[in-house]
């Protein structure tokens, strides 16, 4: 048995799975390829889908031979195909892919789910118990603490989106280094307390709202009452309709200046963004703290 372990979509317990396969006995097939090899073979198969899409396709094709690849759930918002059934729909629009294996990246679930996927890859529900109390330390993740909220010199801004965008250093980079180029220091939502951001996004004003909406949701409200965040960047996937519609939504639920991107793999410029520096940093040395806002 030979199972490939995917780190795209943001994956935050990678760890934990890696383990829990080796306690297994399964053979593990990780990714190599540089990300924009990658990406390039997820490009040309499927060059309309959102980039996180691509680059998770990519990522399978590299893998070649293998019986089942593993990969991180996300959080779907409204209308979002491919955040809803991702390890369905790829195998539809692609012959011949292996088996694809949606899993909880963290929470509640993930512990049953790693039951479930070990006894289906072994029959041995001994064996199973046992790979379960080797990685328990390694299903709690790293401790939960708030990012640093200021930087010397610079102006704070909230960066929100998708963990499947800004949770992926490969995707993210030109993003970051182009913020860090403006003398802005970015506070990104894939990087807040998970706790805090579900606890702040249940009170979306929204009935019935997705998980995912209410995750970007909750990161806003989080965020936007810190005094030292002058100004949200809400990112969105490119070719992503579904996430550009939920952050133009977003858009219009927050008090502070605020600047709605597409963001695709490889790109390092948006010229609006200059202006938007602009806008954020005339005069905010000098502000005071709005009324109910925190530090």
């Amino acid at each position: 048995m030979k199972v490939g372990l995917l780190d795209t979509l943001g994956a935050r317990h990678g760890r934990y799975w890696a383990a829990f396969l080796k306690e297994l006995g399964v053979e593990v097939a990780l990714p190599t390829l540089p990300a924009a090899e990658a990406l390039a073979l997820g490009q040309e198969s499927l060059p309309d889908a959102p980039v996180q899409v691509q680059l998770v396709l990519g990522r399978v094709l590299e893998l070649g031979r293998v019986d089942a690849v593993l990969l991180p759930q996300t959080p779907a918002v409204a209308s979002d195909a491919w955040g809803e059934a991702l390890a369905e729909l790829l195998p539809r629009r692609l012959s011949g892919l292996p088996t694809l294996v949606a899993l909880p990246d963290g929470g509640d679930a993930m512990v049953p789910a790693a039951q479930d996927l070990g006894q289906r890859l072994t029959a041995n529900p001994a064996r199973v118990r046992l790979a379960l109390e080797r990685v328990k330390p390694l299903a709690n993740g790293k401790r939960e603490e708030m990012p640093p909220l200021s930087r010397a010199s610079r102006v704070t801004v909230a960066v929100i989106g998708p963990r499947a965008l800004l949770g992926d250093p490969d995707l993210s980079a030109g993003l970051r280094a182009a913020l860090d180029d403006l003398g802005l220091h970015g506070v990104y939502s894939p990087e807040l307390p998970p706790s805090q951001v579900a606890a702040r996004g249940e009170r979306i004003e929204r009935a019935g709202a997705p998980a995912g909406e209410k995750e970007l949701f909750g990161a806003l409200k989080l965020l936007e009452g810190k005094s030292a965040v002058r100004g949200v960047v809400l990112a969105a996937p490119a070719r992503d309709a579904a996430h550009r519609a939920a952050l133009d939504r977003l858009a219009g639920k927050t008090h502070k200046p605020v600047l709605v991107l597409d963001v695709d793999a490889g790109q390092t410029g948006w010229p609006e963004l200059e202006a938007f520096r602009d806008r954020v940093t005339v005069g905010a040395a000098a502000r005071p703290a709005a009324p109910g806002e925190e530090t």
